[in-house]
């Protein structure tokens, strides 16, 4: 398996991604007790041809299930953040990927992670077990090497005097924030930021009346006097991120791709400019499952760029950037 993860996290072109995604589809269906009896219902004896044709695993079985290939001990449980019902589980056989997954990607997206002050203002996920978005930022903050990179909690006051010093010193920073302390920090601390990125999460967690996505990111912006407020889309499910750089306008590393699936027959995939449910072939996921069909709603576009719109159902808000939009 190390030179399928080499290649996986070496694949450059459309070709190598279709390549290894049905070389992971064989994987599953020999390995995954969960997914290779679903995927057989669909396929009714077909073999897919291309990526378009494997059938995708309803995010919900990660709530229901266990979801990780046979003969793999877990190396972690991350857990959704969900509000109501069921939390989703994803064990982790390999940690090694996810870490592989989210370094390779920030690098990819910003550049050097020792150029940075990584600061988190994640209050409702540190103050919960499981969290796969934690585990990614602590790590980030403990690679950057930066003094003052670390979490804060509550403590707003303490984070504006420290975006200020940062801000001073011309210091590159990114702010990872939960949506509603995003908002009580621009509300009791605004700032004009010229050297800090504001990374949007995602979630209000019942704080506040839910917002779309686009009224938040203009409070932001008017606070904070900045042009664009960058934003990530993750989930438990998952180990890898896409990464907006302003405009709800997702890019994906190139071992993930997002495919959008047709909202009354589920297993079709529709073309780009279209709005429809969001698939996301995953290949970090070697060993959960790489297909997966989220409740998301969004749309793909000509430049392998997406944008989320929403969800099909809100009475399980969870994860990053599930606002209803």
């Amino acid at each position: 398996m190390e030179a399928l993860i080499n290649k996986i996290f070496s694949c450059n072109n459309q070709a190598t991604f279709e390549a290894l995604a049905l070389e992971l589809f064989d994987y599953q269906m020999e390995n995954n007790p969960i997914y290779a009896p679903y995927a057989a219902l669909i396929l009714k004896g077909k073999i897919p041809a291309n990526i378009y044709e494997i059938p995708f695993l309803p995010i919900e079985f990660f709530k229901q299930e266990q979801i990780i290939c046979q003969g793999k001990g877990v190396e972690e449980i991350f857990l959704s953040s969900g509000t109501t019902g069921e939390q989703s589980k994803h064990l982790v056989a390999d940690l090694s990927l996810y870490k592989k997954s989210y370094l390779r990607a920030f690098q990819q997206f910003y550049g050097d992670i020792n150029d940075y002050c990584i600061l988190a203002l994640l209050p409702s996920y540190q103050e919960r077990e499981g969290s796969s978005l934690i585990y990614m930022v602590d790590d980030l903050i403990k690679k950057s090497g930066h003094p003052k990179s670390g979490f804060y909690l509550n403590n707003l006051t303490e984070l504006s005097n420290t975006i200020k010093e940062l801000e001073k010193k011309g210091q590159k920073t990114i702010l990872f924030g939960v949506t509603y302390a995003l908002l009580d920090l621009a509300a009791q601390h605004p700032h004009h930021l010229k050297h800090t990125i504001i990374m949007e999460t995602g979630g209000m967690k019942g704080k506040r009346k839910e917002l779309l996505k686009e009224e938040i990111h203009q409070l932001l912006k008017k606070a904070f006097l900045t042009e664009n407020i960058h934003s990530e889309y993750g989930m438990t499910e998952l180990l890898s991120q896409s990464y907006s750089k302003g405009k709800n306008n997702f890019k994906s590393p190139p071992w993930m791709k997002i495919l959008i699936r047709d909202v009354n027959d589920p297993l079709s995939i529709i073309g780009n400019n279209k709005t429809g449910g969001i698939n996301v072939i995953d290949l970090a996921n070697i060993y959960s499952c790489p297909f997966i069909a989220t409740q998301d709603l969004g749309k793909t576009f000509d430049n392998d760029s997406f944008s989320v719109l929403g969800r099909f159902d809100n009475s399980d808000l969870r994860g990053c950037n599930l606002l209803v939009q």
